[in-house]
């Protein structure tokens, strides 16, 4: 069984970049002064080959497929994570509990992107895409305002109920999603 998951090794045929619309998980923090309601982050992959990329992950890495998801273009676009493209997700998990760490694999065969420099681990700045569970999006709002980072997109986008999607990118250009119920 896999416990952790590193990412240096073997995403040399993928470029890790987009996931979208994950389960949102009840809220659960045990200390007060944490503010996200999962312990692990999700991490999604654009793959020119996301068969190829499926195999590697499951017969080489030995990570579990469970049901993906699809959002349509639209939504995409209005998070801000894509400009008019369909999105099917296939996922993949370290063990098929609540909380584990899932990899959101996904192509784009119409719009395809290029490869980083993958020659060292030097080559290519950051990751480009993390998603984490907030406990309360108004406070997390609240930060991303004091900080003056830029939303992307339409966001936040309502994913049901109380529960909105944020999008933001680090210093870098990485995209930073953010999931979490508001208190209003």
């Amino acid at each position: 069984m896999i416990t952790r998951i590193s990412l240096l090794g073997g995403l040399a045929s993928a470029s890790v970049a987009l996931g979208l619309l994950c389960a949102v998980p009840t809220t659960h923090a045990a200390d007060p002064a944490n503010s996200f309601s999962k312990p692990t982050i999700d991490i999604g992959i654009v793959a020119r080959d996301v068969e190829k990329s499926a195999k590697f992950y499951t017969e080489t890495i030995g990570l579990k497929e469970i049901e993906g998801f699809s959002a349509p273009a639209e939504l995409g676009k209005k998070i801000g994570l894509v400009d008019s493209h369909p999105i099917n997700v296939r996922v993949f998990v370290t063990d098929e509990i609540e909380g584990a760490t899932r990899i959101k694999l996904m192509s784009f065969p119409d719009a395809m992107g290029k490869l980083p420099d993958r020659s060292y681990i030097h080559s290519t700045i950051g990751i480009n895409y993390l998603t984490l569970f907030v406990d309360d999006m108004d406070q997390a709002l609240a930060r991303l305002k004091k900080a003056e980072a830029k939303l992307l997109g339409e966001t936040p986008v309502s994913l049901g109920g109380k529960t909105q999607l944020v999008v933001v990118r680090d210093p870098d250009g990485n995209f930073i999603e953010l999931i979490g119920p508001t208190k209003d």
